[in-house]
């Protein structure tokens, strides 16, 4: 008898998406685990929001744009120390280096332009959650920033280094921005007061300020989620769901939308 390999032990913001915009993506990365080559857009991402996380180590009165971007060198040998293949594989021979590393001091800069840090002491930094809604579901994610004024409200603050998506595409950085708002309320107990994603990629800002009933909608649409994942995995069938977002993926060797077969489930 073959038994139902396990779900993942609790569900995060991006896992929820792929899930979302591909069941069958779900399982290659969460239940199959198929690595995936590494990207040049994601390592900068890495690298900006390590910049600007070191940035607010400093005092104040140091945080200036020619201190974020003398950030950028450090936090990129720190990064390539403790991830040297990836750094091969993307810059073979130092190939095209030098044009990546600007780019980030470009999105490093740009961040000045949306707000002045000298200005703000951020409570947490790459904060760590990690909750269980009443239902029992555990919800886990790290959040960017987190602010708290001196009246006790709370901003959630989401660094993205890409551009803003057109209205229309909003929806995958709001859910993500209310999940981590719920797995707030639910471990503080307080609604955060605004939920912030900042475009470094063209130096736009999107807000939204929620309601608990707001919350509460969110946070069962993602109970939801969870239950559909939880069918899928007793079927132990995923269905493919073909996009545009397909031209980005990896796997479409093994996807059935594009004539392939996907590998047998792996044993728990």
């Amino acid at each position: 008898m073959t038994t139902v390999p396990p779900l993942p032990s609790a569900l995060s913001p991006s896992r929820a998406s792929d899930f979302l915009q591909c069941p069958l993506l779900f399982r290659f990365r969460t239940i199959d685990r198929l690595p995936e080559a590494p990207s040049a857009a994601a390592l900068r991402g890495t690298l900006v929001h390590a910049c600007l996380e070191r940035l607010y180590e400093l005092p104040a009165d140091t945080r200036t744009t020619r201190t974020a971007l003398g950030l950028v060198d450090p936090q990129w040998k720190k990064i390539r120390e403790k991830k040297p293949d990836v750094a091969d594989h993307l810059f073979p021979d130092g190939e095209g280096l030098e044009d990546w590393l600007q780019s980030s001091r470009d999105l490093v800069q740009r961040y000045f332009d949306l707000e002045n840090p000298a200005n703000l002491e951020p409570r947490e930094r790459e904060m760590r959650l990690e909750v269980s809604l009443p239902t029992g579901l555990r919800l886990r994610g790290y959040v960017d920033r987190l602010d708290v004024a001196p009246g006790g409200q709370i901003r959630v603050v989401d660094y993205k280094t890409g551009k803003s998506p057109h209205p229309r595409f909003e929806d995958k950085a709001k859910f993500q921005i209310f999940f981590y708002a719920v797995m707030i309320w639910r471990d503080l107990g307080v609604v955060p007061a605004r939920l912030q994603l900042m475009y470094l990629g063209d130096g736009s800002v999107r807000w939204y300020d929620p309601t608990r009933e707001e919350l509460a909608a969110a946070e069962a649409e993602i109970g939801d989620i969870w239950a559909r994942i939880e069918a899928a995995g007793r079927a132990g069938h995923w269905e493919p769901k073909r996009s545009k977002l397909c031209g980005w993926c990896e796997h479409q060797a093994l996807c059935p939308e594009f004539g392939g077969t996907p590998p047998p489930l792996p044993t728990a």
